[in-house]
């Protein structure tokens, strides 16, 4: 930031669930921003203030959770200041201890939701072939309605249609008048790709998915948990 750069944190998560990391960084000064929801809300941090966002239709909200149970998967949604799910569960346990947040159980949920989310996830057991039944079944639903794809093996990330983390960059360069060649980005999973692959360069981590590195420019010597992003800062910065 010293040095004129900016900096944005890119997460699937809300963005409740990232001022406490802005905070740690120190990603509280001008110049720094959080992409959040997968791209469908973009946060000027230190003018704490949302820029952008984007919401899906209560209609197609009510759907997913309706279809998800068919299946037997978890199903949680957001709201402005906390994690909203119908039922206690050792899915939305074992969530919470990954992402500390705020949540609300709520029964009557679809009944009582009355503002537009930017997320919806769908969370399912660990061989994922419970999961991937119930893409198959909506994909064709959710074609000209919303987003759909895999955070980790586990979280199915419904979004807006359209929105990514690629979406996100491109909106925040146009946003903040800085050109595409001008930006690096680093990534683990499936839903960093597209943001890997509208970056100029797009580093994927020493433990990312097999397909994610297939869609970087550069991989790391380092993982997530030894300062692999040091390697990307030092290299790229």
């Amino acid at each position: 930031l010293q040095r004129g750069h900016r900096i944005g944190i890119c997460a699937g998560r809300p963005l409740m669930g990232t001022t406490a990391l802005i905070k740690e960084l120190e990603l509280d000064q001008p110049g720094s921003y959080a992409v959040t929801y997968n791209g469908g809300v973009i946060y000027d941090c230190f003018k704490k203030q949302i820029i952008y966002q984007k919401t899906i239709p209560i209609p197609y909200v009510k759907y997913i959770f309706q279809k998800s149970q068919q299946y037997n998967l978890f199903c949680q949604t957001y709201s402005d200041t906390h994690l909203l799910a119908p039922c206690p569960s050792p899915d939305l346990d074992e969530y919470l201890a990954k992402s500390s947040m705020p949540y609300k159980i709520m029964p009557s949920l679809l009944d009582s939701l009355d503002a537009e989310p930017a997320k919806v996830l769908v969370i399912g057991p660990s061989d994922q072939r419970q999961l991937n039944r119930y893409l198959g079944d909506i994909r064709e639903w959710a074609e000209d309605k919303i987003s759909l794809f895999y955070s980790s093996p586990i979280y199915l990330e419904h979004v807006p249609l359209g929105i990514s983390k690629g979406s996100a960059i491109h909106w925040l360069c146009r946003y903040l008048k800085i050109p595409l060649e001008n930006t690096v980005a680093a990534g683990d999973q499936q839903n960093d790709i597209p943001m890997l692959q509208t970056a100029h360069v797009g580093a994927a981590m020493a433990n990312a998915t097999d397909e994610c590195k297939a869609s970087a420019d550069f991989i790391t010597n380092r993982d997530c948990d030894h300062s692999g992003f040091a390697e990307i800062i030092e290299r790229f910065l």
